[in-house]
């Protein structure tokens, strides 16, 4: 009697063949995966073999395998200079402020959205809520800049009309973290919202049907249902969100702050920028810059843990 089970090892030697013949039939849709794998092998991958100058004493003639070691001497000097803890105090603070304001921004956005009935109206506002994200912050700056001017601004002549002195909240410490905070949600609130819009659709109509049956108004439905449903999205979206504190908005700050506002304005980005490219101490502000790799890396990895203790979800 003979039987048709093939040996373990004939079974071993077709996995593969039948693997490649897989991997050969969709061969054009990795052929797209293509360019996005070198892109990020040469602007993220590469440049990583350049990390090393942090720990050395970089001189530029030597190059960076020539030049010589000195292990964390920048970093015992980084952590001990003032204006490091002052910028990174800075960073900390500007980042929290934003964590606060500019995560829930598009959560509460998104769940207005999903009310609305009329359906012209409802894409009208996603557009233009979402026109602010393709715009740079170099053409948002100027724009800012002459908004909030104390003398030409149309928020200091509406302050005028009312009685109010002119504030130059670009110049003013007591305003300056006010305005990042403000411009952030603004501009990013509406594309943040796509994320958790995509979730909402993505929730089973009948849920709602059974809720209203049992006399569930539209608030009840939202946190009964709604708020639930995209919970695992909320949670995912809240680690990235930690893990950015010290990954400052480099290109907001740089457009918006000046000398005047340094005290309270001046992060890590800036720190580092003003480091390397006009100081041009650039194995120190390569210090700057794995040191906050690091601290976002710990912050993930913390947030994740300590997310999955309180529910299920989480990055890994």
């Amino acid at each position: 009697m003979h039987s048709n089970i093939s040996p373990p090892s004939a079974m071993i030697s077709r996995r593969p063949v039948r693997l490649w013949k897989r991997y050969w039939s969709a061969r054009y849709l990795f052929a797209l995966f293509v360019p996005a794998f070198v892109f990020y092998i040469l602007f993220c991958y590469t440049p990583l073999f350049g990390a090393q100058i942090a720990f050395k004493n970089y001189v530029f003639r030597k190059g960076i395998l020539g030049s010589d070691w000195v292990g964390l001497k920048h970093y015992k000097q980084l952590f001990g200079m003032r204006s490091f803890r002052e910028v990174f105090t800075n960073t900390v603070v500007i980042s929290m402020l934003k964590l606060v304001f500019s995560f829930p921004a598009p959560i509460v956005f998104a769940v207005l959205l999903s009310e609305l009935r009329v359906s012209w109206f409802k894409k009208s506002v996603q557009t233009i809520s979402y026109l602010p994200h393709f715009l740079s912050w170099v053409v948002l700056g100027g724009m800012f800049i002459q908004i909030l001017s104390p003398t030409t601004g149309p928020v200091n002549a509406m302050l005028k009309s009312m009685g109010v002195q002119p504030i130059n909240f670009l110049a003013n410490t007591r305003w300056f973290r006010s305005v990042l905070v403000a411009t952030t949600v603004w501009k990013g609130f509406g594309w943040g919202s796509v994320v958790y819009l995509a979730a909402i659709t993505g929730i089973d109509p009948q849920l709602y049907e059974a809720a209203e049956i049992d006399g569930a108004g539209r608030v009840r439905k939202i946190m009964a249902i709604t708020v639930p449903s995209i919970l695992p999205v909320m949670t995912i979206m809240f680690i990235f969100a930690v893990g950015s504190i010290v990954n400052d908005d480099f290109d907001q700050i740089f457009n918006l702050y000046n000398t005047a506002v340094y005290k309270v304005g001046d992060v890590l980005g800036t720190y580092t920028y003003r480091l390397g490219l006009i100081d041009m101490r650039y194995d120190f502000s390569t210090a700057v810059g794995l040191f906050k790799n690091v601290v976002a890396f710990a912050l993930v990895f913390i947030t994740n843990s300590i997310v999955k203790r309180i529910n299920e979800y989480g990055i890994w």
